[in-house]
């Protein structure tokens, strides 16, 4: 098996079967989209030069768009039009009973039927009226924003750098300013989240690399790459010093976010002073396929991996050796991740269910599942408290509360399939990454509190891979990273506020 993931018109998970979205890239059957994917997502090398296959992605991911609006929109305009048909026959029916009661005199039965007549009018004007504000309404819900939306989030700066898809970004976490993400051009790179410059940029992969997380207290980064392999490296870094300019306040980033196709050539950005690493210190082995992601325990002494080939290891920092092979997944596994004070690992899978693995008792290995979606789950992240957050490819996000595992105490449905989503532990809000390009922001509750701001000059301009929250001390609190090789900073404002309300 070729060790590399997929470039960046691929999608990095298994094959979605959502029968309702319209797809280029779905309609082969079962058994040869399945190789075709592993194909591509393995690195095997297209016969078309690099460039046309990336407009051809391009161009069929803007069909793919707009095939997926006007459905969405016939589907919901459908619907209305049926209920105000019902309530139109349900008038005519009284009207008709009406009409064939004996009236009095001829003068009753002029004052019935001037009643009807205004009674009709009425009704006839009321169910256009509401039709009229109905479909406003549901037009306007795929449009960018609202002002409110718009002025609570704004983009700070992009970090530019990457020459493929970036699958995932995340925050430094022992204190620096600080985030590093991770790339199907075989790299990872760290970034300094005040001036937006590359700082140092990893090496050591010979595959895609999937997944970027931080040691808990210390400069240590862990990498998960499609060569089968997770690596340890020294993430320090000198930080610049920061100008005047870098100081100021942040922009709407209008003038630094062109949409257009000259972004696509090459977003590459000479800096002399990247420090470059190709030697890890530390090797990870022992899975038998692409892995997916990792993550380091509380304590930072080990490190949990995700990986196709439906397992998850717990290594041994330290000696790099295999603790525990962790079994159960039916099919590849997606994403892992660590509670952040607890010894509790959280798995997802293409197999419709995330697992708990509890490894507070050494000498018992306890695991719940979570059964509760229709299709891949994407991601699964712990929220405050005993929470558990799920994304998935069914257009759901759920909360879940640890204690009780048969049913969510939160369902959020959305209109596109959910990517690897973060929660702030510091304002408890979720930060969903869409297949349609969007994020959107939600609190535990479900109520949802914006939607970034895209259009052909700012945001993602495809898939939205992975978000990140950074709390403290900072321009930019959320990040972004897409197939379109953008990594977006984002100032998102009110959410204390927010918080205080509630």
């Amino acid at each position: 098996m070729n060790s590399e993931m997929p470039t960046e018109g691929v999608q990095l998970r298994p094959k979605k079967t959502n029968k309702q979205r319209l797809s280029i890239r779905r309609t082969h059957s079962s058994q040869d989209g399945d190789s075709d994917f592993k194909r591509l997502s393995e690195g095997v090398d297209s016969a078309l030069p690099p460039a046309l296959r990336s407009r051809l992605w391009e161009l069929f991911a803007q069909i793919e768009r707009e095939f997926e609006c006007v459905c969405a929109e016939n589907a919901v305009l459908q619907d209305k039009v049926e209920m105000l048909t019902e309530k139109l026959e349900i008038y005519q029916n009284e009207k008709g009973t009406a009409d064939g009661m004996d009236s009095v005199d001829g003068a009753s039965k002029f004052s019935v039927k001037v009643k009807e007549n205004k009674g009709t009018s009425q009704l006839s004007q009321k169910l256009k009226t509401t039709y009229k504000a109905s479909t406003s309404k549901i037009v306007s819900s795929f449009k960018t924003g609202t002002s409110a939306s718009s002025s609570m989030c704004q983009i700070v700066r992009p970090f530019r750098g990457h020459r493929d898809g970036v699958w995932e970004v995340c925050g430094a976490r022992f204190g620096q300013p600080i985030i590093g993400t991770a790339s199907a051009d075989r790299t990872a790179r760290l970034w300094h989240i005040e001036t937006g410059a590359c700082l140092l940029q990893y090496l050591g992969h010979s595959g895609s690399v999937n997944s970027i997380r931080f040691h808990p207290n210390e400069p240590l980064a862990v990498t998960a790459s499609g060569d089968h392999e997770a690596h340890v490296w020294r993430s320090f870094v000198n930080l610049p010093q920061l100008s005047e300019d870098h100081r100021s306040r942040p922009s709407s980033g209008d003038d630094d976010l062109d949409g257009s196709d000259k972004d696509d050539v090459d977003t590459a950005v000479d800096n002399d002073n990247i420090t470059l690493i190709r030697t890890p210190q530390c090797v990870l082995e022992g899975h038998a396929g692409v892995i997916i992601s990792a993550d380091w325990m509380t304590d930072g002494r080990q490190i949990v991996t995700a990986s196709w080939d439906r397992t998850a290891n717990l290594y041994d920092v330290e000696t790099c050796e295999l603790i525990h092979t962790l079994t159960g997944h039916d099919q590849e596994l997606t994403h892992c991740c660590t509670h952040p004070m607890q010894k509790l690992v959280v798995t997802s899978s293409t197999d419709t269910t995330f697992r708990l693995w509890d490894f507070r008792d050494p000498n018992i290995h306890s695991v719940n599942v979570f059964q509760g979606h229709t299709e891949a789950v994407t991601s699964a992240s712990f929220a405050s408290g005993d929470n558990v957050v799920s994304g998935s490819d069914d257009r759901t996000v759920k909360v879940w509360d640890l204690k009780n595992m048969r049913t969510p105490i939160t369902t959020i449905r959305v209109d596109s399939a959910v990517n690897r989503l973060s929660v702030s532990p510091q304002y408890n809000v979720m930060a969903i990454p869409h297949d349609n390009r969007q994020i959107r922001l939600f609190d535990l509750n479900g109520v949802r509190l914006a939607r970034l701001p895209r259009s052909s000059r700012q945001g993602h301009r495809r898939m939205v891979c992975s978000t990140a929250w950074v709390d403290e001390g900072s321009t930019c609190n959320l990040f972004s990273c897409g197939f379109d090789r953008q990594v977006l900073g984002w100032h998102i404002s009110g959410l204390a506020n927010q918080n205080a309300e509630k």
